[in-house]
């Protein structure tokens, strides 16, 4: 994206992705004076490293920034984004929800599968496992996608030169 846009809401499964990169501890975020958060996401499989900035710009309204592809190629969203969110407590967090998605190879699920509710699936299933209640999670996802349906979050280019 080359301009300010308004992003989309994610797909449900993004909150997940985030509280699972939160959990592995791939998430290396600052807040700076002015308010602003500058972070770097690490993927899933480490091999790639996303730049998150996130400018308030007035209650519930933020300009952002983020080099994944949800964000800049499909204009919704990305998990970086949500997570830096997250830790910025702008969004719920969940340690229990993070520490279950520890470890999940999301870029490895999403490229198997192929279909969103395939995944989430698959997950509900390693947290059955893990001991949680799957129900917990989509109570995770709706309520973050619902905080997030509040927030006026406009994709800014600019951010990096800033």
């Amino acid at each position: 994206m080359k301009t300010s846009t308004k992003l989309r809401l994610p797909p449900r499964i993004k909150a997940l992705e985030a509280a699972g990169a939160i959990g592995d501890g791939r998430v290396h975020a600052h807040r700076g004076l002015d308010g602003s958060w500058r972070a770097t996401v690490e993927s899933s499989d480490r091999t790639r490293k996303y730049t998150v900035i996130i400018v308030p710009e007035a209650p519930g309204k933020y300009r952002a920034y983020s080099t994944d592809n949800g964000t800049q190629l499909r204009g919704y969203i990305g998990y970086p984004i949500i997570a830096v969110l997250m830790l910025a407590g702008i969004l719920p967090r969940d340690p229990e929800i993070e520490e279950t998605l520890k470890n999940i190879p999301w870029k490895k699920l999403n490229q198997q599968l192929r279909r969103y509710a395939l995944v989430i699936e698959k997950i509900k299933q390693t947290a059955t496992n893990k001991g949680l209640n799957p129900q917990k999670l989509e109570n995770f996802m709706n309520t973050t996608r619902k905080k997030l349906a509040q927030l006026t979050i406009t994709y800014d280019p600019n951010l990096p030169n800033t």
